[in-house]
């Protein structure tokens, strides 16, 4: 029976996202929310960008519903989530609209993370291998809060190609469900089918070539419950690998945003200072058109989040000899496209040797019917 309840929550979910995107369009438009093209920016024309109303609202109108009605007693959390989302999406969506200040954005997302906290959840413990679970004490708030706005801005990061962000997202989403339904935790399992829901619905306006974006309230928004999904699933559990799980699941946006900080103290930029080598920009400039890179990270996200579900199958020592295996991975894929360094890729370097000699064999042709 509650597998029936989820099929019927992940279809409104859906139901709800797609039919409203088409709102979110004429909504755009009417209100001059669209997003211009610069240097920065892959698009080269004027987009509608509050597609993130109808992710909003696929999630929001099912979830009031699934809150009272499914979860009943094992609700606080999940209403925390919810209340927490809703300040976030606000916060974006004023900056879609009128482009907020970004300390004004932080704060906006402080405030979200701390409704969150405030209605228990938190990261009450830790595991290692050693000694088995540790308390964090007053160490928790701390934690889950710097991990609620951190995901939230990594997830943000990401959303720089038609559908990256969402369906990174989605990835995520289906794979933390996975383990919600194998740790036995319904709250968690709800949240994440109506995550991947919303999404599927809003993918066909987002996905190459884009009729819209998600914007900021949208990315920030789906940031911040990927963020709250992760604290909920550890939440319950007391195993080992509890804590690399959801991390290796949103191994994407974390590892993205991680190795745009050492790029950017490598080159002595300030982290804060926008660039065009983040993996997507890195995967186009090795010749890869747009849909392919997003495909690419697509199938990446899915790698991360198949490796986190067979490592809660299998025992501790088998799931860190995953782990190893994931994270040598890893640092081949570092190492070919240049993201910690922004070094010019193999390919964008050989197109480059070929542009100077044809230069200059030009210039000695040019040279050659001078002197003749």
């Amino acid at each position: 029976m509650f597998g029936v309840k989820l099929l019927a929550i992940f279809f409104a979910s859906g139901m709800i996202a797609f039919c409203l995107g088409p709102f979110s369009i004429w909504l755009a438009r009417k209100v001059g929310a669209v997003d211009w093209p610069n240097q920065r920016k892959v698009h080269n024309r004027a987009m509608p960008r509050i597609g993130g109303v109808a992710i909003f609202a696929g999630v929001m109108i099912p979830g009031l519903f699934v809150s009272m009605v499914v979860l009943k007693g094992d609700y606080m959390p999940f209403w925390g989530i919810l209340a927490g989302g809703t300040i976030v999406f606000l916060v974006g969506l004023f900056d879609d609209l009128y482009q907020l200040n970004p300390w004004v954005k932080l704060g906006g997302q402080c405030v979200a993370a701390c409704v969150a906290m405030g209605f228990g959840l938190r990261v009450h413990f830790i595991t290692s291998l050693s000694e088995g679970m540790l308390g964090l004490g007053y160490l928790s708030i701390p934690i889950t809060f710097l991990w609620l706005v951190g995901v939230t801005n990594a997830v943000n990061l990401i959303d720089g190609l038609d559908g990256l962000a969402a369906g990174v997202s989605g990835i995520a989403a289906l794979s933390m469900g996975i383990v919600a339904y194998m740790q036995g935790q319904p709250s968690l399992l709800v949240l994440s089918v109506l995550i991947a829901g919303a999404v599927l619905g809003f993918l066909p306006y987002n996905f190459h070539p884009a009729q819209t974006f998600m914007g900021d309230c949208g990315s920030n928004f789906l940031g911040f419950l990927m963020a709250a999904t992760a604290v909920l699933g550890v939440v319950k559990t007391t195993a080992v690998i509890s804590l690399i799980v959801p991390i290796l699941i949103l191994g994407v946006p974390i590892l993205d945003t991680f190795f745009a900080i050492i790029r950017r103290v490598h080159n002595r930029v300030g982290i804060f200072q926008p660039d065009k080598n983040h993996l997507h920009h890195r995967l186009m400039s090795m010749g890869l058109s747009h849909q392919q890179a997003v495909l690419v990270i697509y199938g990446i996200s899915a790698f991360f989040g198949g490796s986190a579900i067979i490592m809660r199958m299998v025992t501790t020592p088998e799931a860190m000899l995953i782990l190893m295996i994931v994270l040598i991975i890893v640092a081949i894929g570092v190492g070919k496209t240049g993201v910690c360094t922004a070094r010019t890729p193999v390919s964008e370097r050989m197109e480059s040797v070929k542009k100077i000699e044809i230069g200059a064999t030009s210039e000695q042709m040019h040279s050659a019917d001078k002197s003749a």
